[in-house]
């Protein structure tokens, strides 16, 4: 087994945790991922392990299964429920505990809920595009009017102010386009937020700082959570509709940032660099850092983070692209270009 079965990461390594269970049992696993926290025997069968959760995730309470040949605590429970369109909650005190400071030694154990109906936050759209691609991102805003009514999309060009634009879908005052350039020193906003976008050119390419750009659209949010999306990412209708339904779960978990997969897809064919995991669904506090490669900044640590499987951002990109991008990364960051991910963008998914 290459991947994780429940998160797909390619990040399954030695352990040394272990699991107890209600019935006395304590069970040492010696695999676990590195990035959902899913432990397995090396025997673990994929497609059996997967069909033997999916069956535990049927009932209204989820009860680990000490014979399987995987285990979960309740934090990595938390974010395999969501790929079959889950939430959980603790059953008791233990249970909010072993959530707030995972990986615990309790085997999961939580109620389960259905995500579609359940209790929501508002979520804002940020954007980020080029001033030459707005016609397109505008065109291609419809499919998120189900779950949003409040869009904002920051152009890469001389700052100002948010202005309301109209949008097919959505009602008068709900879509604003500002603009701020990369380039832009953070401190120098003219009162005004920012924006990013993977690859966006600037005049001033030495000043970019893809961060700074992230935190001022973060300012821009008219809800306490938003979504961010760049000019080549989408994200489909279904898993936009269960974007606050998942705010909702963080809030009762105490996370403020919320990972999704992302598909690379290089001249239409997906990339081995999956899931690619992408923190762009965040308090409206949250702050990035790093002028390239950006990522939250979290109080308290990655606990207060958690991954999501009910659906992924598509990532549109060329070969040109991918051959240019780490090297004007390792122009703006020395040593932060990561190189080594450009062959295995270029490189077709593989299990």
């Amino acid at each position: 087994m290459r991947r994780c079965f429940v998160c797909a990461a390619d990040m399954l390594g030695p352990s040394d945790r272990h699991l107890a269970y209600p019935n006395g049992r304590v069970r040492a696993f010696p695999i676990a991922c590195g990035a959902c926290g899913l432990l397995l025997e090396p025997e673990a069968d994929p497609a059996e392990s997967r069909a033997h959760l999916a069956a535990q995730l049927t009932g209204p309470v989820f009860d680990s299964d000490p014979e399987a040949p995987y285990g979960l605590d309740l934090y990595t429970l938390r974010s395999a429920a969501t790929g079959h369109g889950l939430g959980v909650r603790p059953c008791d005190a233990a249970g909010e505990t072993a959530l707030r400071r995972p990986h615990d030694r309790h085997a999961a154990r939580g109620t389960l809920y259905a995500l579609d109906g359940a209790a929501e936050r508002p979520v804002s759209l940020g954007l980020f595009c080029r001033p030459a691609a707005l016609e397109a991102a505008l065109a291609a805003l419809a499919v998120h009017a189900a779950w949003t009514d409040d869009v904002v999309i920051l152009l890469d060009a001389a700052a100002r102010p948010p202005a309301a634009m109209a949008a097919a879908g959505f009602p008068q005052g709900t879509l604003r386009v500002g603009a701020r350039p990369l380039g832009q020193e953070a401190g120098h906003e003219s009162g005004q937020g920012s924006g990013q976008g993977s690859g966006q050119g600037s005049e001033h390419e030495s000043g970019q700082d893809f961060a700074a750009q992230r935190n001022a659209l973060q300012d821009l949010a008219r809800h306490p959570w938003m979504l961010q999306l760049d000019a080549d990412e989408t994200l489909a209708a279904e898993a936009g509709r269960r974007l606050p339904a998942l705010a909702a779960l963080a809030e009762a978990g105490d996370v403020v940032s919320i990972g999704l997969g992302r598909r690379n897809h290089v001249d239409g064919v997906l990339s081995d660099v999956y899931p690619d995991v992408q923190y762009r669904l965040n308090r409206r506090s949250v702050r990035y850092a790093g002028r390239v490669h950006e990522r939250p900044v979290l109080d308290g640590g990655w606990p207060r983070s958690l991954i999501t499987l009910h659906g992924t951002i598509a990532h549109q990109l060329d070969r040109a692209h991918v051959l240019a991008r780490s090297r004007h990364y390792e122009r703006l960051a020395p040593g932060r270009g990561r190189p080594e991910e450009e062959a295995a963008l270029l490189r077709p998914y593989g299990d």
